[in-house]
């Protein structure tokens, strides 16, 4: 018997088709658009997306039929995808317009407002989730000022799982992993009233849908929407955590102290804790992982893949995978350059706060090459990971890693370098497929705890032990990106007047780094140099 697995990324769209010993035998892709109509946004058609995952279901489903041998019937239905945004729909569960996507920017000065205001900190103590411009409360403050109509005629928020929920069993709902930031009260496994007013967003607390808690995400797929997959009615369907929570399953992070990061659209590290953290510095979120027994702390940055691929293409190159090739005929610190990553038009979220984060150079010369320059690229991200580390401030003894950057044996070296940690590869390829596999099969009864389950499905295929000499060279070079990211910072960038970043102050950016000196192809490389 087969379970169908569906992982609604921002970027891909993907059914997986694992067996009953959990391996994949059937696969389909679709790349989906990031739509940008102004600068700083980045929305998503509600309708393509759905289209989209008839498509690859489809076409996994015919990829099983044609496999030679008896036929192996689906029988369970799980599925996960990406988190925070707000998908709008209204009474009938029609769109009432295009997906806000967790990467908008366009809520950047509202943020700012709150972040000056102090009610970002206050938050954070709260339930320990750290506000972005593309969590649902900056967009519905965003909408309420600047698209009220919108907000009237739109009867719930989901996120990209609530809209998949409704779309295959019609229920209206949100999983606790979504629901986490910004207004879940952990304890309770229900929405804030307190976080609700303190972000002035009492009145639209309608727009909230339900909280379903860990075993009440299972429901009948329709016979509509089985009849458009091509699936017979009835069947079983899972609402898995999402993505990134279910990437951290599907790597076999379940345990306390277990720790992940995703080398993908997002550099997402993630450790399983038994409680909330609120103390610190603000940084990061909390995602509820399995009721009120786990916690996965996480810090989703807002640059990752998409850094890659604008190097390769600044550099002249084809993709990342050439850019990985030239990045490692270079040396470790690459001969003195630095790269800052933040690219991305919203800034950064984590491990700190700052909607005007840049990224550049530093400490570019005639003599450093495209190689160098590349290496820079590699280094500055690898950085970021170990940034997200110390953010944590939680002892890990083994680092997993997963996403397209994974395929890359010397980016997983140079981690294990730059963070001191030994890292590892999982032997499977979709990652948050197996999250939501595994999730399947515990909600369906078939194993009896997520233990059970990752010890039973994962296979880890390489690991990675840090070198001492160049862990020593990171830990300094580390100190560099620090006092470089603080000058950069203290400059100042600015947006230009009139262009949708633009903020009539700067807010100071909330950091765990505050006393520190002044999201992919396949990465083919060679395993060291």
């Amino acid at each position: 018997m087969s379970v169908l697995t569906i992982d609604v990324g921002t970027t891909m769209i993907k059914s997986v088709v694992f067996d009953d010993r959990g391996r994949e035998t059937a696969v389909s892709r679709l790349a989906t658009e990031v739509l940008r109509p102004r600068p700083g946004w980045a929305e998503q058609d509600m309708d393509a997306v759905w289209n989209a995952v008839v498509f690859t279901v489809r076409n996994a489903l015919s990829e099983l039929a044609a496999r030679p041998g008896p036929a192996d019937p689906v029988w369970l239905v799980s599925f996960t995808a990406q988190g925070d945004g707000a998908w709008l729909v209204d009474d009938h569960g029609r769109p009432t317009g295009p997906a806000i996507l967790w990467s908008d920017g366009r809520a950047g000065d509202l943020v700012g407002q709150w972040q000056r205001d102090g009610v970002l900190e206050a938050a954070f103590r709260r339930n320990g989730s750290l506000t972005c411009a593309g969590m649902p409360n900056a967009i519905f403050a965003w909408l309420a000022r600047h698209d009220p109509d919108r907000l009237a005629r739109s009867r719930s928020a989901l996120t990209a799982a609530g809209w998949l929920f409704l779309r295959l069993t019609g229920v209206t709902a949100i999983d606790e992993s979504d629901a986490s930031a910004p207004f879940l009260d952990h304890a309770t496994g229900a929405y804030d009233p307190y976080l609700l007013d303190l972000f002035g967003l009492t009145d639209h607390e309608r727009l909230l849908p339900k909280v379903l808690g860990e075993h009440e995400r299972i429901a009948e797929i329709t016979s509509e929407a089985a009849g458009q997959l091509g699936l017979p009615a009835g069947l079983p369907v899972v609402m898995a955590p999402y993505d990134i929570a279910a990437t951290a399953r599907g790597v076999g992070v379940v345990n306390p102290g277990q720790a992940c990061s995703i080398l993908g659209t997002t550099l997402c590290t993630e450790i399983v804790r038994t409680t909330v953290d609120t103390t610190g510095e603000p940084s990061g979120i909390n995602i509820a992982y399995r009721g009120r027994e786990r916690v996965l702390r996480a810090f989703p940055t807002l640059n990752g893949a998409e850094v890659l691929g604008w190097a390769a293409r600044t550099l002249h190159l084809s993709g990342p995978p050439e850019l990985a090739r030239l990045a490692f005929e270079s040396e470790p610190g690459a001969r003195g350059l630095m790269f800052l990553p933040y690219l991305s038009p919203a800034g950064e979220r984590a491990p700190f706060l700052d909607a005007h984060a840049r990224g550049g150079f530093w400490g570019l010369s005639l003599e450093h090459t495209r190689a160098d320059m590349a290496r820079a690229v590699f280094d500055g991200l690898s950085l970021v990971l170990r940034d997200s580390l110390a953010a944590a401030r939680t002892e890990v003894s083994e680092l997993r890693l997963c996403g397209g950057g994974a395929n890359s044996d010397a980016w997983c070296a140079l981690i294990a370098d730059a963070t001191g940690v030994p890292t590892a590869r999982s032997g499977d390829t979709e990652l948050g497929a197996k999250g939501a596999f595994l999730t399947g099969l515990v909600l369906s009864g078939a194993e009896s705890s997520m233990h059970s389950a990752a010890s039973k499905y994962v296979r880890m295929r390489a690991s990675w032990e840090p070198d001492p000499d160049r862990t020593a060279q990171y830990a300094e070079l580390y100190e560099d990106f620090l006092r470089w990211r603080a000058l950069a910072r203290e400059a100042g960038w600015r947006p230009r007047a009139g262009s949708a970043a633009a903020a009539p102050d700067r807010p100071p950016a909330l950091s765990p780094q505050t006393a520190a000196p002044p999201e992919t192809p396949a990465l083919g490389v060679p395993h060291r140099v």
